[in-house]
């Protein structure tokens, strides 16, 4: 059956209900293809402090296959559960927020284990749509410095950041996508966009040439992009790269963009 194109979309009234101490679950209303209204769920977690008239950066952060479905608790594994740590909310204030896929959905309608780059689609998933609605809602929503908006994602996510990437190159001061793979096709849209992207060489579950054909288009385009590989590592490539004290993160929060573009 063909995939159906978008047909509405809209933004419920945020409802917010603490998940703990760190994480807040928020709600917003989904209407496309087999959606009719739906809600869906996302975490955010604030800056520890917020200071009033200040604006932060914002974290947009797309999980794996092992976090899909609608138990929001799964969206606490990884990146978010080292951000709630107190040695990175004191390093790294900022607005962070992690949009759930539904189970045995994707954000890219892509299998990870391909061992190679196919077009992308047209039409972005219904899935990867809800993401951007949540990134939208949650710009309304709090005090956001514009021009320190971030994506990062890891595995099934790492799919996702390099396709959101590419639609939308305008938009995030820096990309970071882990152990994914995208549309080599469409990495020059990136030549002017930070991106770190890691993986690990002995990744048997998206292959790292996945990565490394990515990074050698958009270095083709013109752009220089960073990459890291990590030896002897397999398909967890995500722990050391978030972890590494002064590697990703810290130079992901040091990204600006001069002229952020509107998101609407």
């Amino acid at each position: 059956m063909k995939h159906l194109a978008v047909t509405v979309i809209c933004l419920a009234s945020v409802v917010p209900s603490l998940a703990d101490d760190d994480f807040q679950v928020e709600e917003l209303k989904y209407s496309g293809g087999p959606y009719k209204n739906e809600t869906f769920r996302y975490i955010v977690m604030r800056p520890a402090k917020v200071e009033a008239g200040k604006s932060y950066p914002l974290v947009l952060f797309l999980h794996g296959a092992g976090e899909r479905g609608t138990d929001t608790k799964l969206l606490q594994r990884h990146l978010p559960e080292m951000m709630a740590s107190a040695d990175y909310r004191g390093r790294f204030p900022c607005y962070f927020v992690a949009p759930q896929c539904r189970k045995d959905k994707r954000w890219v309608d892509k299998h990870w284990g391909d061992k190679q780059s196919t077009p992308m689609k047209k039409e972005p998933t219904h899935q990867l749509n809800v993401a951007v609605l949540a990134l939208k809602a949650s710009l309304k929503e709090y005090s956001i410095d514009e021009s320190r908006i971030y994506l990062t994602g890891l595995s099934m996510g790492g799919f996702g950041s390099w396709e959101l990437a590419v639609r939308n190159p305008d938009w995030f001061a820096a990309v970071a996508p882990i152990c994914g793979g995208g549309d080599i096709k469409q990495a020059h849209r990136l030549k002017n966009v930070p991106v770190w992207a890691a993986h690990g060489d002995k990744d048997g579950v998206v292959i790292p040439e996945r990565s490394r054909e990515m990074i050698a288009a958009i270095k083709k385009a013109g752009g220089k992009p960073y990459y890291v590989e990590y030896p002897g590592v397999g398909h967890n490539s995500w722990t050391p790269a978030y972890k590494q004290k002064d590697g990703l993160l810290k130079w992901m929060f040091e990204q600006r963009k001069t002229n952020p573009a509107k998101i609407q």
